[in-house]
């Protein structure tokens, strides 16, 4: 199956930034629908096991399209990543990208959550957890509030906020 358009933008991002140490301007071939809006994004990067490698990304768009932010956020999650070490040149025939473009957060409760329709945002002052929907081992609403929030270092007793929003999965 041909990859879809984000995650060719992605590859080719990761590529050339890896090989040639260059962030690509937005391919010519790059259509509206990713230049002409404005979404947060994220890029994950799995091992063809299964095992992810790297995953960054922008809740919020800070850039000026979504193809930008696909670009960035690919480099990133295959450069600057802390839990892994940055990719190289010769694991790229061996990985899987995937990219989300989000849907704006809306504030939620638990009651309203959904691990497999809705990532979840939770935060307390500055501290702040994301987890994308419809993960592997994800189940349940208390797994995916668990989650985010050990990632946000706030406790379960803590008076935290929730979010949740939905993505544009693609492969």
């Amino acid at each position: 199956m041909p990859n879809s358009e984000p995650v060719r933008v992605a590859k080719y991002a990761l590529e050339e930034y890896l090989r040639q140490r260059s962030v690509i301007s937005v391919p010519e071939w790059v259509s509206e629908e990713l230049t002409a809006r404005r979404a947060g994004c994220f890029v994950s990067i799995h091992t063809r096991d299964g095992s992810l490698r790297g995953c960054i990304g922008t809740i919020y768009p800070t850039e000026e399209n979504v193809a930008l932010e696909i670009i960035n956020n690919a480099i990133s999650a295959s450069t600057r990543d802390p839990r892994f070490s940055p990719i190289s040149v010769g694991e790229l025939p061996c990985l899987d990208i995937s990219v989300d473009i989000l849907g704006l957060p809306e504030e939620t409760t638990v009651a309203e959550l959904n691990p497999k329709m809705f990532g979840v945002i939770v935060t307390l002052g500055n501290r702040k957890g994301v987890l994308l929907p419809d993960l592997e081992g994800v189940e349940t609403v208390q797994q995916q509030l668990r989650i985010a929030l050990r990632k946000a270092g706030i406790r379960e007793s803590e008076d935290y906020r929730i979010f949740r929003f939905a993505v544009e999965r693609y492969y």
